[in-house]
């Protein structure tokens, strides 16, 4: 199964265990990733709220990359994703609009490309029964709450392709790693976003909030998916209340017994190797 492939900025950098744990876990299920020619930053977090229409553009001229391919584009980033679902919702709906990004891209746009999320991808083209049969080491042990966060799924008649307030998609696929995924009410709640640096009191207390949720939960750590969620949650949790947080690629490469987790595991700030090595998972 081919893809055409966007990292953004995050997994070249703060993200860089994300982004290399989604291409060895790609390859290892099957999945070609072709990443964009000549991509460039989407705008988030800042464009959409100093100047609309680049909002729209900078999202546009990657999908006018794309669409010269054909193929279906994973998108790893909640950020990144929200800004592409919503410039191609805004370009379907204003024809004005459309033109006018075309011209200033100076190049043909039509909307074609699907946008997809690697949740998405794994669970419904790879499929949880060939995901299990791919697990050489069962997370046994591991009592993850997912996190989704605000923008894999809102608006959710953009974003969404999971429910938008129970959403199952990351459960499923920790259960089939031999995770015991434990049910709470906070998957898509905010951990304060962008707010981190100008609002950081702000971010500590709703990320304290989150960790204390997930451990009345049952649960011995936190799973995402998106790389400002992660930051904040292995950032801004105060020592008393912290829990582990991993990237769901992190967990599957794991269980599949892949190259790289410890490496990757080892530049988190809330350190995961106790608990991973406590359940004799590494």
């Amino acid at each position: 199964m081919d893809y055409s492939y966007y990292p953004g900025c995050s997994l070249h950098s703060t993200g860089k265990e994300y982004g290399e744990s989604v291409e060895v876990v790609s390859r290892a299920l099957g999945l070609k990733l072709h990443e964009l020619d000549d991509w460039s930053c989407c705008g988030a977090t800042s464009a959409h709220s100093t100047n609309f229409e680049l909002s729209v553009a900078l999202p546009a001229r990657n999908l006018a990359i794309a669409e010269k391919r054909g193929l279906d584009v994973m998108i790893p980033c909640a950020a990144c994703y929200n800004r592409f679902k919503s410039a191609q919702h805004s370009l379907a709906q204003d024809s004005d609009l459309k033109n006018n990004i075309s011209k200033s891209l100076d190049d043909d746009y039509s909307g074609s490309a699907v946008i997809r999320s690697p949740i998405d991808i794994f669970h419904q083209d790879v499929g949880l029964e060939s995901l299990e049969e791919k697990v050489v080491k069962k997370l046994k042990g591991l009592k993850p709450v997912s996190y989704y966060g605000c923008l894999w799924l809102r608006p959710p008649e953009i974003c969404g392709f999971d429910d938008t307030e129970n959403p199952i998609m990351l459960d499923e696929m920790l259960t089939s790693l031999g995770a015991e995924s434990r049910n709470w009410s906070f998957k898509t709640d905010c951990c304060g976003g962008s707010l981190t640096i100008s609002k950081t009191e702000l971010v500590e207390n709703m990320v304290d909030r989150l960790m204390r949720m997930a451990r009345e939960a049952g649960a011995n750590c936190l799973v995402t998916a998106c790389p400002l969620c992660m930051a904040n949650l292995d950032m801004r949790a105060h020592e008393d209340v912290q829990l582990p947080t991993f990237y769901f690629t992190e967990l599957i490469a794991l269980a599949m017994g892949l190259e790289g987790p410890e490496n990757w595991l080892g530049l988190h700030n809330i350190d995961p190797l106790p608990l991973i090595k406590s359940l004799k998972l590494l």
